[in-house]
């Protein structure tokens, strides 16, 4: 097989993940590595609406050794960078381009990588890209979850317009006065205050009942942020909550669409939005674009304690798609600890020095130890 390019390390994914874990590659002295990304670096961020904030917080807090909760590199801080707390996406990509810019990563923009062939007796990987074949001996997928929405999840779905395919609320405002949204976590809950703010009637169906969720990790419940919001717009009886409602079929009708949801132990209920319904259904991630390379266990890739598949050696996982147990590291300030595990496994596979990884675990950007992540609050 020909490749156009021969690397060490191939990363899929120019966004917060991608871009973290090229800056400890590069930290080690990794010089024949490269980030593949579809479009430009942080693209997923810049298709934010434009009135979605970061629900984690920013603040700068090196001098105290603790950095930003948004940080994908040491020595960075997006609440310096723009002064704000919780930034927009577009912000954000801004921030993640200048961090790929000082660090001078080997950035291969609008690269879209079609599949990833692994080569036998476990001698690497052929990259299918649009810019040609690519060889690399290890690849990092972080490739991220936002260009992947769930949208296939009941009959009918395709009627709906999903959160991600939205690009401002306040357009959205304009087109009528009552919105009906499907699905209650943080995404569902960012359209519904957005547009009550707006001044609309918005009903919200879930299939739990995620307002009322105290769970101590924001990665199963609403964040603190977004409650704060919901206690800002609720007083306006401009929002409904229905929840332990699921859907089971969206419809055109006449005057709009409607929407069949069940409760448990109870007869089906219809509403009739004149608008089409908003998903706030998720996303599916990017690993189902290559499912056959992993194990799956209750929907989650099983990985090493590397974060390396189980099934295809070399190939690591790095992002909001990583999961070892209970402990969930779908937001950046729980998955960049883990860049620096799967830099080490590599370098120590290509007979490199580990030894400028010690800072990050003076960082406490270094999580080997999994059992120390507990989300107890006793008050």
């Amino acid at each position: 097989m020909n490749f156009s390019q021969e690397l060490e390390v191939a990363i899929v994914g120019g966004g917060a993940a991608g871009v973290g874990c090229g800056v400890v590659l590069q930290d080690l002295g990794l010089e024949n590595f490269a980030l593949l990304e579809r479009h430009q670096v942080g693209a997923s961020f810049s298709r934010w609406p434009a009135e979605m904030h970061f629900i984690t917080p920013s603040f700068p807090s090196h001098g105290f050794g603790l950095l930003d909760l948004n940080a994908i590199a040491l020595n960075t801080s997006p609440a310096l960078a723009f002064q704000r707390e919780h930034l927009t996406g577009k912000e954000y990509a801004l921030y993640l381009q200048t961090v790929a810019d000082h660090f001078q990563l080997p950035v291969q923009a609008e690269t879209e990588v079609h599949a990833i062939e692994p080569l036998s007796s476990n001698k690497g990987f052929a990259i299918k890209t649009s810019r040609g074949d690519i060889y690399s001996r290890f690849v990092i997928w972080a490739a991220g979850e936002y260009q992947y929405p769930q949208t296939n999840v009941f009959p009918g779905a395709e009627l709906c317009v999903h959160n991600s395919q939205v690009r401002s609320w306040k357009e959205v405002a304009k087109t009528g006065d009552e919105f009906l949204i499907l699905g209650g976590y943080e995404s569902g809950m960012d359209a519904a205050t957005n547009l009550c703010a707006l001044g609309k009637r918005v009903r919200v169906i879930d299939r739990s009942r995620s307002w009322e969720n105290d769970h101590p990790d924001p990665s199963l419940s609403l964040s603190p942020y977004t409650r704060q919001r919901l206690d800002f717009v609720y007083p306006t009886g401009g929002l409904e909550l229905v929840g332990d409602t699921q859907i089971k079929e969206v419809k055109r009708i006449p005057n709009g669409y409607e929407v069949t949801g069940v409760k448990e132990s109870a007869s089906s209920q219809a509403w009739v939005s004149p608008m089409p319904p908003i998903l706030g259904t998720g996303f599916k991630g990017s690993l189902s674009t290559i499912a056959e390379f992993f194990d799956w266990s209750e929907g989650y890739a099983a990985l090493t304690d590397q974060d390396e598949s189980t099934l295809i050696p070399g190939l690591f996982v790095v992002g909001p798609s990583v999961r070892h147990g209970n402990v969930i590291f779908c937001f950046i300030y729980k998955f960049r600890q883990r860049f620096a595990v799967v830099a080490e496994a590599i370098a120590q596979r290509l007979g490199m020095d580990t030894s400028p990884l010690e800072t990050y675990r003076q960082e406490g950007l270094f999580l080997e130890d999994l059992s120390c992540c507990s989300n107890e609050c006793v008050c």
